[in-house]
């Protein structure tokens, strides 16, 4: 068997580029072994513009905004699914200074936060002590539904091998790759936090970050919004239920969910919400992140048969289409990369 690429891995990379090569013309195969709780599907989907604790502008989100919905639409319509939706974040202040902090960010030019008008309604909600804000415009992408209309789609195109993607098994001759009798072009690798250990990788920075989140049913909370109080979101998730978290974990003895957490955050719940919530359930996965929080992106520097595609982060939802349309540019029709996303900044480092 002969393809142009073979892709390691279907999370949101492996879905995003090998859609973005199929749509090019190229031949793809995807090697995936499904598992229940990756990073991408335990995400909660959201593309926020303004992150972190200092409410900063989120990287390029001026360029991805725009892009996501296109992008999100796109391949919806591929797979008669309906995968992305606007929605505003309605934000509570935990403290006064945080308070401070979005009054001075609202006045900024551009800025996607704004007062919110009807701050007095969620009082009945939210123990909201502070100032309430709108974040305008968010969206919400639908990863199950992408994730496994996309699977069935390479499923009845016979390009899925659903098994484990072994690394050993490859093998390299002339301008080629094999893996198991199949022969390509080039291996991408977009297999998340298997790539950690990948001798073709393991010496970029990359960061083991682990993210949990409890599902909840709160009755009576409206699904047209999706909610922050200081760290924590509440996100509509599937069948009328909640997503809430997440924590950011760069220490942990257990990729598995932990009590501590469960016992914290329905602590915090208690404290935030002034309706009824009950806990359904309890997920976890390690995020491949990077140390300087910049996806890994393009062809290894010293062997041109074998790419990467990964290093997403909390940012997934949002970095990943873009970058997996202009890594496929790149591999199809030769041009340049983001510098700032590009592997080769990393050249000397994986100097083989």
């Amino acid at each position: 068997m002969k393809v142009d690429y073979i892709i390691a891995g279907q999370g949101i990379c492996g879905t995003m580029l090998s859609y973005y090569l199929q749509k090019a013309g190229k031949q793809v195969l995807v090697i995936d072994e499904s598992q229940p709780f990756t990073a991408s599907r335990v995400a909660s989907g959201v593309i926020n513009p303004v992150t972190g604790r200092r409410v900063v502008t989120t990287w390029m989100i001026e360029t991805l905004l725009p892009f996501c919905f296109d992008a999100y639409t796109e391949i919806g319509n591929a797979i008669n699914e309906s995968l992305i939706f606007k929605k505003n974040t309605i934000t509570f202040s935990p403290s006064l200074q945080m308070d401070e902090t979005y009054r001075k960010r609202m006045q900024e030019t551009g800025s996607y936060i704004q007062e919110l008008p009807d701050a007095v309604i969620w009082k009945d909600y939210f123990n909201s002590l502070f100032g309430c804000y709108l974040i305008a415009p968010t969206y919400l992408v639908n990863l199950h539904p992408l994730l496994k209309g996309w699977r069935k789609k390479l499923q009845h195109q016979q390009c899925l091998l659903e098994e484990i993607f072994i690394e050993e098994a490859l093998s390299f001759a002339g301008n080629t790759v094999s893996y198991n009798g199949i022969t390509a072009d080039k291996i991408i690798f977009c297999s998340g936090i298997t790539s950690f250990e990948s001798a073709y990788w393991n010496k970029l920075p990359f960061v083991c970050n682990k993210g949990q989140a409890l599902i909840l049913d709160i009755p009576g909370l409206s699904h047209i919004n999706m909610y922050k109080y200081g760290a924590l979101s509440l996100v509509p998730w599937y069948d009328g239920l909640w997503w809430a978290g997440s924590s950011y974990e760069n220490e942990f003895q257990t990729a598995e969910p932990t009590a501590v957490f469960r016992e914290q955050l329905t602590t915090q719940l208690q404290h935030v919400l002034r309706i009824p919530f009950s806990v359904l359930d309890h997920v976890a996965a390690v995020r491949p992140a990077t140390l300087e929080r910049r996806p890994f992106v393009g062809l290894h520097p010293s062997d041109s048969r074998i790419g990467i595609f990964n290093g997403m982060g909390t940012k997934g939802c949002s970095l990943a289409p873009y970058f997996a349309k202009q890594f496929a540019n790149q591999l199809v029709h030769g041009h340049l990369l983001e510098p700032l996303a590009d592997v080769k900044r990393f050249s000397r480092v994986l100097a083989l």
